[in-house]
């Protein structure tokens, strides 16, 4: 039988480099939408590089008191937000080697959001970066599947439904995960390494690993795959 290759994470605004090279290290991602919303997390935030130094760009959205609200759930609390975010970004980053190569495409989504809820908004913006980074990994969203409950229950009921021999998971993932659990189901764990990344010429220094991968696009233009890396090179061949 074929080897498949799954990874499912939360979406995150505008995420950063190693996010992108999770993306293409699967044969599906999956994302994971259906689950809490949490504030002032990668859902709705990221940061880029100014002249002052790093700066955090934050997507106001509605937020239901104690009700806990999904990540679909999730909308928009201040339409002005991307008008905000892109003349942020312009001004950071105009002067870059390749802003104007992806000034065009990543304008029109802030001129135009693609929606009002947050997860549409992420998924846009982050297919336009797959785009300029040649990743043409299919993504899915957690909900299609209508997965059970429960924190491993829910990841290896996607990874069956998906057809999935493999999970490919964030590092930070071991301290909870139930491998044991996951081998019943047959299906293999892996962990991504995001150690090791080569810098590259980035503006005001020092030099930040852990900024949206727009940083990335805007300073390295088609020479972005040089500073990414295989976060799982001991992929199983097909």
């Amino acid at each position: 039988m074929a080897r498949k290759r799954v990874a499912i994470v939360q979406s995150s605004y505008i995420p950063w480099k190693g996010y992108f090279d999770l993306i293409r290290a699967v044969d599906e991602f999956i994302l994971l939408d259906e689950v809490q919303f949490t504030k002032r997390d990668w859902r709705s935030r990221n940061q880029i590089k100014t002249k002052d130094g790093l700066l955090w760009l934050s997507i106001p959205v509605q937020t239901k008191g104690r009700y806990l609200q999904s990540i679909r759930e999730t909308v928009v609390a201040d339409p002005t937000w991307s008008h905000r975010h892109w003349q942020t970004i312009h001004n950071a980053y105009a002067r870059a080697p390749y802003f104007a190569r992806y000034a065009s495409d990543l304008g029109r989504l802030y001129g135009q959001p693609a929606s009002d809820r947050l997860s549409e908004i992420n998924h846009s913006l982050m297919t336009a970066v797959c785009r300029a980074l040649s990743i043409g990994t299919p993504i899915t969203w957690s909900s299609e599947y209508a997965p059970r409950e429960g924190r491993n229950e829910r990841l290896i009921d996607l990874c069956v439904k998906a057809g999935a021999t493999d999970y490919l998971s964030g590092p930070s993932a071991r301290e909870y995960l139930d491998e044991t659990a996951f081998a019943a189901a047959g299906i293999s764990v892996q962990f991504a390494d995001y150690s090791g990344y080569p810098e590259y010429p980035q503006p005001y220094p020092p030099f930040a690993h852990a900024v949206s991968a727009l940083d990335l696009l805007f300073c390295t233009g088609p020479r972005a795959s040089n500073y990414m890396k295989d976060v799982c090179p001991s992929r199983v061949p097909a």
